[in-house]
């Protein structure tokens, strides 16, 4: 899959129901997927999609629907949280993969406690191909000595040597660092 070639349906099916065949999901399991992938016809429908990871406190949700609102406003794209995606997924880490494998991009908002995507960047890190797609739009904290973890620094410095770490301190900064996104 390249950033100008969205998924194809018929593969996420395709490798949906091999999963089911060997085993690893139940029949539950798989019925809650196809549901989930019905629900995202706009990942199929457009070029570019986005998947939104992030913050869900009041404040932090509120940058997060920015992203995503500025991201939709781009001709043929179509961006997403987490949440938008319905269901009672018992693996969270499940829903997550099939996610980020639908869509073309990864777009993580880092802010600082009290709570951030620390297990998706390990799960970004821990998959070439999630990588790949990944940009993180950082919040500096000028007055903060570490405001992240030595884990998180080194995911952002992993990004930053390949351009797709975006830094920003207020929600203008926010809405600039959206634009870098591709």
């Amino acid at each position: 899959m390249t950033d100008t070639q969205p998924p194809r349906r018929a593969d996420v099916l395709t490798s949906t129901s091999e999963r089911l065949e060997a085993g690893e999901l139940t029949l539950a399991e798989y019925e809650a997927m196809l549901r989930a992938v019905s629900e995202l016809t706009g990942i199929f429908e457009h070029e570019r999609s986005y998947f939104v990871l992030g913050n869900y406190d009041r404040e932090p949700m509120r940058r997060l629907n920015l992203v995503v609102d500025r991201l939709n406003r781009r001709p043929d794209a179509y961006a997403f949280r987490m949440v938008d995606v319905r269901g009672d997924w018992d693996n969270g880490i499940q829903k997550f993969c099939l996610l980020a494998d639908l869509v073309t991009h990864v777009v993580g908002v880092a802010e600082k406690e009290p709570s951030d995507f620390l297990v998706e960047q390990g799960l970004l890190i821990g998959s070439e191909e999630y990588v790949s797609k990944s940009v993180v739009l950082k919040r500096e904290y000028p007055d903060a000595d570490r405001p992240f973890g030595w884990m998180q620094d080194g995911v952002f410095e992993l990004l930053e040597a390949e351009g797709r770490l975006h830094r920003w301190e207020t929600e203008a900064d926010l809405v600039d660092a959206v634009d870098a996104v591709p």
